[in-house]
């Protein structure tokens, strides 16, 4: 035992994780994708795995479970994935270069535009108008507005 009582950290697997049937994950996996690809349930900045739950009839920790098994990830991460895929498309199409990094951020789900250049960084190493700046550098335009 060390000085300070401290210990080498032991992953354990949530057992929960592996108690679930596949095919109860599979269903959950399904409606999941359905509310965030056809109903877009990431646009509210206040959606929960709570809301979530309740909305497909299951408790958090299957959706928990699900989200992990099937998407290698956390709820939070899996919203923010979300959100920041919107926004890039939002961000790259010509028809919205003067739009602001605020205005986008709040379409796509984001509390702030500080929840959203966190989230944009952790997901690309850069910020959301580095990305587009970019962008459509790459393609011969400009995100400057011209007088």
């Amino acid at each position: 035992m060390s000085k300070y009582n401290i210990h080498e950290k032991k992953e354990k697997p949530a057992v929960y994780r592996t108690a679930v049937k596949p095919e109860v994950i599979d269903e959950i996996y399904e409606q999941i994708l359905r509310k965030m690809i056809v109903e877009k349930k990431y646009r509210d900045p206040g959606y929960t795995a709570q809301q979530l739950a309740k909305e497909i009839n299951t408790n958090t920790r299957y959706i928990s479970a699900a989200v992990s098994l099937r998407f290698q990830s956390n709820f939070s991460s899996l919203i923010a994935g979300y959100r920041v895929r919107e926004a890039i498309a939002m961000m790259t199409d010509k028809r919205n270069k003067n739009l602001t990094m605020a205005y986008i951020a709040k379409a796509c789900g984001f509390a702030n535009r500080q929840s959203f250049y966190a989230a944009f960084f952790r997901l690309h190493a850069k910020s959301p108008k580095q990305y587009q700046d970019e962008f459509f550098a790459k393609i011969g335009l400009s995100t400057r507005n011209k007088k």
